[in-house]
């Protein structure tokens, strides 16, 4: 069954910047966005991946960029919101989902793969949002839509054995955009977060621990998880609904996920 809910155009005449948008939530979400209309920068380290997301879109008729960026390094992710200004003019759409998640108990140590989640789930959310925070309130200084989207996990208020630091590295996020909101509100910046359950994607392929390996595979295999498309359609639903309505937190889950 489609998870498609809009239809027509409703995002023509944006500029939407979709980052860790090489494959999974992030390619579906940049694919979406530009069959609704916008005009649509990709952002992650894949190039080849980008590429093939922006020929799809091309394909059905959507304009795409692609910009092989590592959202930790502060300097690229500048240098890409100054390469967006000079194509498109301001961004007014930030989907801000780079992530990675490595479950491991928090007794062995790994902290090579705290670093990497603090890295990537923090500091690269912070860079995105460094970069691209003044194209947005120059959007809506003009008077039009502007939208910063950040990709959270239920993870951030669930109580899930070993997955501390991921957890951690979301609950930043979800509360990080609960503060913002307040900030940014009034200069008519709709801030909001997605909290996703399970979604069928490749991001439990990068975990390594046996239990929280068969936590996932065991919904994968049981229960009708969420699909990437499902997290896009909400994602565009909150950019298209009125400059006045902020959708702030919206967690979705499989209807029948428990925990």
């Amino acid at each position: 069954m489609s998870a498609a809910v809009l239809s027509g155009t409703p995002l023509s005449g944006r500029v939407a910047v979709v980052s860790g948008a090489s494959s999974g939530i992030g390619a579906a979400t940049a694919e979406r966005l530009a069959g609704l209309g916008a005009t649509v920068v990709v952002l992650a380290r894949r190039k080849d991946k980008l590429d093939q997301v922006v020929k799809t879109i091309e394909a059905a008729g959507g304009t795409a960029l692609a910009l092989a960026v590592d959202v930790t390094d502060r300097a690229a992710v500048q240098s890409a919101a100054d390469q967006v200004a000079a194509a498109y003019g301001r961004a007014d759409l930030v989907f801000n989902n780079a992530g990675v998640q490595l479950i491991s108990g928090i007794e062995e140590l790994k902290v090579d793969d705290w670093q990497r989640q603090i890295d990537l789930n923090i500091t690269g959310l912070m860079n995105v949002i460094a970069a691209f925070l003044p194209h947005l309130t120059d959007a809506a200084a003009q008077g039009k839509p502007a939208d910063l989207i950040n990709t959270s996990s239920i993870a951030a208020t669930r109580i899930l054995e070993k997955f501390s630091v991921y957890s951690g590295t979301k609950a930043y996020i979800s509360h990080l955009t609960r503060l913002l909101r307040v900030e940014l509100g009034r200069k008519m910046v709709r801030v909001a977060t997605i909290e996703p359950g399970m979604v069928d994607t490749e991001l439990p392929d990068h975990v390594t621990d046996p239990d929280a390996s068969e936590l996932m595979a065991g919904l994968i295999r049981d229960i009708d998880v969420l699909q990437s498309a499902d997290i896009a359609e909400t994602a565009a639903f909150m950019a298209a609904v009125p400059r006045h309505v902020n959708l702030t937190e919206i967690t979705i889950l499989p209807t029948a996920q428990a925990v």
